[in-house]
């Protein structure tokens, strides 16, 4: 008897993994997270046949999908201010009605309990130090004028610096009040979209690091670090700030957005999502918990890292900022942190399409992958299957 052995430098595949798990695909997209998870529901609204397997280096999705500080969010007014500048009004406006349409796509998919959705309003503190603190009354009505088309709403960003007190804030001259923001939990709204692509037939491969890959005649075909490979017709990464070494290209830069949690607060007040300085601090309740992210500015060279663990600067500089924006009544203590790692382009705008061999790429949410990812999903889904 002569034995034909195939060693794979791990433990060989079954006949029964070869046939299941790791038999050939339509679609394989590699990234769990919001990106790759949306992404592998819109193709399967468009064709329900379609064999989809996804690929996930990590046992979760370790980027910024589950380490995000869980906001449903279009953006404040000085960050729309700010991005008219970068991209200008037209190119805002687009990148903003993707942001609402996500939002909504999500509210209409998915309950608020499985969630965590909660539509507690958002608001964005300001200063008279802020750049665009010059005219302000009249970039508000601008901004109010031009969102009006996309939200319904004739004056979606509103004055409430009598708030302030109320919420327990101070050292701020102003507040603006959106009433349609929300937050939701990160992890339920992962966990919820992976457990209905299972019902669906996906199959989410774990512990799977994508080593090389190539493409061949009858498609391409993916090598994992342990040497396992699979091979499908169409390959999708969804990557975000790891493209750039799975890809060879400096499409995206990476931004570590770090994030402070505090001990429960006895009889805590401040209720909804908060903004500052043009979005760079963002903070929320979480329970009678005050989760506060952000302060990149303050190092951003240091923070445009794929490195996970943070930095003392900035949980220092995050505590600090906590220390003197809350009223002297709260007590609290700062007992938990962590980072996660968002995709930024140069010009603001998500990208999306056909890169090195054929392989599509969507990535670069430039932090609203909450929001983004549900549509431009659909995106990818029609370019893939047109």
């Amino acid at each position: 008897m002569t034995w034909r052995v195939v060693f794979l430098g791990m433990t060989s595949l079954s006949i029964w993994e070869q046939e299941s798990f790791y038999a050939p695909k339509d679609i394989i997209i590699v990234g769990a997270g919001l990106m790759g998870l949306w992404t592998a529901w819109e193709l399967l609204q468009q064709n329900p046949s379609l064999r989809i397997v996804i690929l996930e280096r990590n046992s979760s999705p370790l980027g910024a999908s589950t380490r995000n500080a869980g906001f449903a969010c279009f953006g404040s007014p000085t960050e729309l201010m700010s991005d008219i500048e970068t991209m200008g009004t037209n190119d805002m406006l687009q990148v903003v009605e993707m942001r609402y349409k996500g939002i909504e796509k999500i509210k209409q998919h998915f309950s608020d309990e499985a969630i965590g959705f909660e539509h507690c309003g958002g608001y964005e503190c300001i200063n008279k130090d802020s750049r665009f603190w010059p005219a302000f009354d009249d970039r508000i009505s601008q901004l109010n004028k031009l969102l009006k088309d996309i939200t319904g709403h004739r004056s979606i960003f509103k004055y409430a610096g009598n708030k302030l007190g109320d919420l327990g804030l101070q050292h701020f001259d102003t507040l603006m009040e959106n009433s349609t923001e929300a937050a939701l939990h990160s992890g339920k709204l992962v966990q919820t979209l992976t457990q209905q692509l299972f019902i669906k037939g996906v199959i989410i491969l774990s512990g799977f690091a994508v080593k090389e890959w190539q493409k061949g005649q009858q498609g391409f075909e993916v090598l994992s670090e342990n040497q396992q490979s699979i091979k499908g017709t169409q390959l999708i990464f969804c990557t975000n700030a790891f493209s750039n070494s799975l890809l060879n290209t400096t499409i995206v830069e990476p931004g570590r957005g770090q994030i402070i949690l505090t001990s429960p607060i006895t009889n805590l007040s401040m209720k909804g999502t908060f903004h500052f300085d043009e979005g760079y601090y963002y903070w929320r309740h979480l329970g009678n918990r005050i989760l506060l992210g952000g302060g990149r500015n303050a190092a951003f060279d240091a923070e445009n890292t794929t490195d996970m663990n943070g930095s003392d600067i900035i949980r220092n500089t995050l505590a600090s900022f906590l220390q003197k924006h809350l009223s002297p009544a709260i007590q609290y203590t700062i007992e938990h942190s962590w980072s996660g790692i968002m995709g930024f382009t140069e010009d603001k705008r998500p990208f999306t399409g056909y890169v090195k061999e054929g392989a599509y790429l969507a990535i670069a949410c430039n932090g609203m992958g909450v929001a983004l990812t549900p549509m431009i999903a659909e995106k990818v889904a029609s370019d893939i299957l047109s």
